[in-house]
C-alpha cells in the first residue's frame, strides 16, 4: 500500500503544461470576445434612447441615422455602419433594426464570428 501511493503523488510536467495551456486560451478567448460584447451592449443602449426619445417616430429617416451615429460616435462604436441600419418608417410606426456581425483574429488562422440582430419598433401599425 505505501508503494502505490508513491507513485501517484501529483501532476507530471507535460500534464501540467497542457492545464495552463487550455487555461491561457480561454483566458486569450474571454480578452477578445469580451470587448465585441461590450460594444454591443452600447449599440443596445443607443437604441433604447432612440427608443425613450419623444416624438421619434414623427422624425424622418435621416435624422434617426444622425441620432444614431452620433451617439455611436461618442461611445466609441466602430463595428456598426449605416448599411447595418435599416429604418422602417409607415405613418406613425417605427421599426430600427441593427445586423451586423464582428469577426476577431484569435491566434494563427482562428477568427471568432459574432452576429448580431436587435429591433426596436415604437408606435402601432
Amino acid at each position: 500500500m505505501n508503494r502505490s501511493l508513491k507513485h501517484q503523488q501529483g501532476l507530471t510536467f507535460i500534464s501540467l503544461v497542457f492545464i495552463l495551456g487550455l487555461i491561457a486560451f480561454f483566458v486569450l478567448l474571454g480578452l477578445k470576445i469580451g470587448p465585441i460584447y461590450l460594444n454591443h451592449s452600447k449599440v443596445v443602449s443607443a437604441l433604447a434612447e432612440i427608443e425613450k426619445t419623444p416624438a421619434i417616430e414623427e422624425q424622418s429617416e435621416t435624422e434617426i441615422r444622425n441620432s444614431l451615429s452620433k451617439r455611436f460616435d461618442i461611445n466609441y462604436v466602430d463595428d456598426v455602419t449605416q448599411d447595418d441600419i435599416t429604418i422602417t418608417h409607415l405613418g406613425n410606426y417605427l421599426k430600427v433594426t441593427i445586423e451586423y456581425e464582428v469577426v476577431r483574429k484569435i491566434a494563427g488562422n482562428l477568427s471568432v464570428l459574432v452576429e448580431f440582430n436587435d429591433v426596436i419598433e415604437v408606435g402601432k401599425q
